[in-house]
């Protein structure tokens, strides 16, 4: 049975939320190790000056403990309140059960149509054979992903444009490979209509860094990393068809 509208748009919300809890988890994680870094040097660089200056001199010692106090006092700021903050979502859950993996590809499509493609007049386009595969793995968490991919491609593509999903399987994994011509300056184009935050897609448009994806598809690259798969992100430059692919393992037949 469809879902109705109602639920439909819960369930859009509710998607959004979780694209937002992952970025949020992403960005906090990054805060938190690329600050640790530069704080772990200045209290090493203290025990080196410490060695090298005068005990005597009052004025020296008094600036040392002061280095040594905003490095004690930043690692606790880190601790209460990026550490506790990530407590929930550190380690993603998920709840494994086999399930048919022909099933969940109209479901995320649909809810994309729905929610943007439709409105950006970006067709979608799937293409795949019935694989009969089976998936050991979260099918919620799995759909998110799915359809989190299908959202970025139709938020940065142009209007009138269009994104296609190729499904495949092979006796050991399952691949999905989301397609679009790529057009960045849609992200951030207020006269087009958007679902992703604004902050996330003008994050997107920054050069990728090397092995990363951009940080509003951190619940795609979470997902896969917790079903032992992989998932990439291509670059985006105007005018030049990208990806998004994840691959996730198949239950053992």
């Amino acid at each position: 049975m469809a879902p109705t509208p109602d639920t439909r748009s819960e369930r859009i919300a509710r998607l959004c939320a979780e694209t937002a809890l992952f970025m949020r988890d992403h960005v906090l994680s990054r805060v938190s190790h690329d600050l640790r870094s530069p704080l772990n040097a200045i209290h090493s660089w203290a025990y080196v000056l410490e060695r090298k200056i005068d005990a005597v001199d009052a004025t020296a010692q008094r600036a040392l403990g002061g280095i040594r106090t905003g490095v004690e006092q930043q690692v606790q700021l880190l601790e209460a309140l990026v550490d506790k903050t990530r407590v929930e979502t550190r380690t993603l859950r998920i709840d494994r059960a086999p399930f048919a993996l022909d099933a969940l590809i109209d479901e995320a499509t649909d809810d994309v149509r729905v929610a943007l493609a439709d409105a950006r007049a970006v067709t979608l386009t799937v293409q795949c054979t019935p694989t009969g595969a089976t998936v050991d793995g979260d099918r919620e968490r799995i759909v998110q992903a799915l359809w989190l991919m299908l959202m970025f491609a139709v938020e940065s593509s142009a209007h009138d444009g269009g994104a296609t999903l190729d499904v495949s399987a092979t006796a050991a994994s399952a691949h999905f490979d989301v397609k679009w011509t790529a057009a960045p300056q849609a992200l951030t184009d207020e006269a087009l209509p958007h679902l992703l935050e604004p902050f996330a897609r003008a994050q997107a448009r920054e050069p990728l860094e090397v092995g990363r994806a951009a940080w509003v598809l951190s619940l795609c690259q979470r997902v896969a990393e917790a079903h032992g798969g992989h998932f990439e992100q291509q670059p985006l430059t105007e005018g030049e068809t990208t990806a998004l692919v994840l691959t996730l393992p198949l239950a053992p037949a």
